[in-house]
């Protein structure tokens, strides 16, 4: 650690303590928890501060903040903390006594550590990162920073395209951080009294990670992006995403909170990745290809997992859990293993199938609260398009079976705003909400509800839909507004999202470099905790849109060409866009996809990760 960062030393605890009884919900400022690591500052080498760039009750609930703290912290020469955004209350309390920023485990300043790796999960976190870098004391820009300051690393989802805030970050980590993590610490260490310039030229040398500063931008006439030109010899002109082969072992003793979180339980991931290949779906891109955990693995975690942290309920994580190739052995063994225990398996993410029922019924045993399930288009021309391979049918015989088991609640979901969506698809949503209704009705009487949530899609990168422009504002909410005629009355609730917030999150999912100054500018006006219903300030990025004339046609409501050049096409995620273009060519026929467990369709994942083994890739394992 340098001079400057080892001046800092812990916040005394009355200081803190002062502000606590001043602010809603004091148990996320306290830190404390049971399992949270705490190691002698000076018998370390390396100090990481892992942050969730939003409240205590989100953050304790991401879990790739809980795999990386876990794997740090298994190493003697290591330590990582964790820090929060505080919630506006705090932050202002805060501010008003020049309190910086600070870890949970030692009170210690952010601005004290080696590396600040801010997850950057998603477009509404952009502002909030701002505002951490802000209230840690930190400058803003990296190019205002020295070897003085931590290291600020950016990570998650949102990296895929991380050109609107690559003002913001050091450095980015393009695919699965688990893989790199440690090789980022090393680059550090062996550069850590080096000028910036230096630690950063070492960051380059390693796959996966993107450093901003060193490729140049040129646009077109026509305002596209041209070319991302590295300016150096040393960096790639495609950064690939980072890849494991194999899932890292579970945390085993996860960190039990203060105060109850968004998901507050257990959490296991039995297998990253999808093979459905659902085209408006980014994370079932960037996450391939699957693989999975096998079944006394996860069940020999779980109860380790339970042993370690009282918790009595446990979340299998994946984006489709449904589709481990083992499910059904996993949950056979679990609720043999904890009969009698009262412990609770949720399974989030179910598919529109009967096994997914049978599925909810082995779990349940008699407890019914509600069903979900995501049908996202309400014909079957539309699901065709999207690669949505279900019937209507299907539908209305699945919500039969829940209803007849004794679930009072389903839940749907939809989108609006699907490429190729017509007028009729929307009805079709209000037909499909009565006619479940109706099964609800018949099955469980007066008390059945169904509950239809519908948002508008966003043509986020690295999908086959990338292509295809944000529907309008005024289409959008005649839509909407004929949803809130036909989908209402006893039994029947009805949610959308504001077009606003879906205009700011596909601005910046793809925008360019070009945005940076808006989302500093909307920040330095107060926007903040964008997300966030109660917190979101319009008239912020309003004003920001108007300062730098942001021209929102040309980055929201224009189809792109096939040739065009996209601000993320140098981080790369694996499959090729050759192929994302073909299928995007296939859904304008209507022409499904199957899944890629039947068959491999070339998508370039296998071929971009030549040393991986291929028989441990599940997507082939039919093969």
């Amino acid at each position: 650690m340098n001079t400057l960062q080892s001046s800092y030393a812990p916040l005394p605890w009355e200081h803190i303590e002062s502000l606590l009884h001043r602010v809603i919900k004091p148990g996320r400022y306290v830190g404390g928890e049971y399992n949270a690591v705490h190691k002698p500052w000076d018998s370390v080498d390396m100090h990481i501060c892992l942050a969730f760039p939003d409240i205590y009750d989100l953050g304790m609930s991401n879990f790739a903040l809980t795999i990386l703290y876990d794997i740090l912290n298994t190493r003697p020469d290591t330590v990582a903390e964790r820090t929060y955004l505080p919630a506006p209350d705090m932050i202002d309390q805060m501010r008003a006594v020049d309190m910086p920023l600070y870890t949970l485990e030692s009170y210690r300043p952010v601005a004290a550590f080696d590396i600040l790796a801010i997850s950057t999960a998603y477009e509404q976190l952009f502002t909030n990162s701002l505002e951490l870098l802000d209230l840690a004391g930190l400058p803003i820009h990296s190019t205002e920073r020295t070897h003085h300051h931590p290291l600020v690393i950016g990570g998650g989802h949102g990296t895929f395209n991380a050109e609107p805030i690559t003002d913001f970050f050091d450095a980015f980590v393009i695919g699965e951080g688990e893989a790199v993590i440690m090789d980022i610490v090393e680059a550090l260490r062996q550069t850590r009294e080096q000028p910036r310039e230096v630690q950063l030229r070492a960051l380059v040398d390693i796959p996966g990670i993107y450093v901003p500063r060193f490729y140049q931008v040129n646009y077109t006439q026509a305002w596209t992006v041209a070319d991302v030109t590295p300016t150096i010899p040393a960096a790639p002109a495609t950064i690939k995403k980072r890849l494991l082969p194999n899932l890292p072992p579970t945390p085993i003793h996860q960190i039990v909170p203060n105060i109850e979180i968004v998901h507050d339980r257990a959490t296991i991931e039995i297998h990253r990745g999808c093979t459905r290949g659902c085209r408006f779906c980014q994370a079932g891109t960037i996450t391939r290809p699957v693989r999975e955990r096998p079944a006394a693995e996860i069940e020999a975690s779980i109860v380790a997992v339970i042993e370690a942290t009282g918790y009595e309920e446990v979340a299998p994580l994946s984006l489709s859990s449904a589709d481990h190739s083992e499910i059904q052995e996993i949950l056979t063994r679990l609720l043999k293993r904890f009969e009698g225990q009262h412990i609770s398996i949720s399974l989030p993410s179910l598919r529109i199938e009967s096994v997914s029922v049978d599925l909810a019924d082995m779990l349940t045993q008699g407890r019914r609260s509600g069903f979900t399930i995501a049908p996202e288009a309400a014909t079957d021309r539309l699901r065709n398009r999207i690669n949505k391979s279900i019937s209507t049918e299907q539908i209305l015989q699945v919500a039969e079976e829940i209803f007849t088991r004794g679930w009072r609640t389903l839940k749907l979901y939809f989108m609006l705003g699907l490429p190729g969506e017509t007028d009729e698809d929307i009805e079709a949503i209000a037909d499909i909400a009565h006619q479940v209704k109706h099964i609800a009705r018949e099955k469980q009487g007066r008390k059945a509800e169904v509950h239809v949530s519908v948002s508008t899609f966003v043509p986020k990168p690295h999908t086959v839909f990338q292509w295809e422009p944000l529907a309008d504002e005024e289409t959008v909410e005649q839509r909407q507004g004929y949803l809130k005629r036909r989908v209402r009355g006893r039994g029947l609730q009805l949610m959308w999202n504001s077009y606003s917030d879906t205009l700011l999150e596909a601005l910046l999912a793809r925008g360019d470099r070009r945005l940076n100054a808006v989302v500093e500018r909307a920040w330095q006006l107060g926007a903040r905790f964008d997300a966030w219903q109660d917190w979101h300030n319009d008239a912020a990025w309003q004003q920001a849109f108007t300062e730098n004339a942001v021209d929102l046609d040309f980055y929201l409501h224009r189809q792109r060409s096939e040739d065009e050049v996209f601000p993320w096409d140098h981080l790369h995620s694996g499959v090729e866009k050759t192929f994302l273009l073909q299928d995007y060519r296939r859904s304008l026929e209507g022409e499904l996809l199957s899944d890629c467990r039947e068959r491999c369709h070339a998508c370039g994942i296998l071929t971009n990760y030549p040393g991986m083994h291929t028989e441990e890739w599940q997507c082939l394992k039919k093969h």
